[in-house]
């Protein structure tokens, strides 16, 4: 429609990220992401991922590993300058099991020219703010 922007805000971008690999459309999640983005997922020793193709291997994987896999995100910050801090918490029930998992994560996008570029996962929330916070400030 006239009037409204061809570039989605970081905000909807990284709320429609986590909506489309939520339902497992890995399809539309990738039309979000750079061909060269990064996710790491260092802290939680999980490694750093390059390249759309392996980021979407690791979400396919990993929910792949789950019965009733959900992630709801409690919230979503702008911080500027592209970068947003999403705080989710995620559920499943690992497959063959009868117990269910929960994770509460933070993780800091970055986004470039209407795409996800770069993102990090935390444990730690309150470290998620401040190092997003820099982060957002560095790219002034």
């Amino acid at each position: 429609m006239p009037g409204e922007p061809t570039t989605p805000d970081p905000v909807e971008l990284t709320r429609r990220l986590y909506e489309t690999a939520d339902r497992g459309d890995y399809d539309a999640m990738m039309r979000l992401v750079r061909p060269d983005a990064v996710w790491d997922l260092s802290e939680a020793g999980i490694g750093t991922f390059e390249g759309a193709a392996a980021i979407r291997r690791l979400v396919e994987d990993w929910q792949g590993s789950y019965e009733d896999y959900k992630v709801d995100v409690e919230e979503i910050r702008d911080l500027g300058n592209g970068v947003t801090r999403a705080v989710s918490l995620q559920t499943g029930r690992p497959a063959g099991s009868t117990g269910e998992v929960q994770i509460r994560f933070a993780s800091i996008q970055v986004c470039e020219d209407g795409l996800i570029a770069r993102m990090k996962n935390y444990n730690d929330i309150d470290e998620t703010r401040t190092a997003a916070e820099r982060l957002a400030e560095s790219r002034e």
